[in-house]
């Protein structure tokens, strides 16, 4: 599913016009990045969260030319889903 075809399942799915839906969903995302650029931790009951993990610098290798090569420390985006979407996928 793209983000087209999510603003649409929420337009029906709420009753909502699409232009609302995606006013919606940017809203959505809007306040999740901001939250996470804080270093916030973003949690939805039953569906899951959000959160920011600092990931170590390592040394890794280029897989074309097999030479060794720094692979620096980054912040990422990590999602722990929730009970209730780990059992409705089951």
């Amino acid at each position: 599913m793209n983000k087209a075809e999510l603003i649409e399942a929420m337009a029906s799915k709420a009753d909502l016009t699409k232009a609302d839906a995606k006013k919606a969903l940017d809203a959505f995302i809007d306040a999740t990045t901001k939250s996470l650029k804080k270093g916030d931790r973003v949690a939805l009951v039953g569906f899951g969260s959000f959160s920011v993990a600092k990931r170590a610098a390592r040394t890794g290798r280029n897989p074309k030319t097999g030479q060794e090569m720094q692979i620096p420390a980054k912040k990422v985006v990590k999602f722990k889903p929730g009970a209730d979407l780990s059992d409705s996928v089951k």
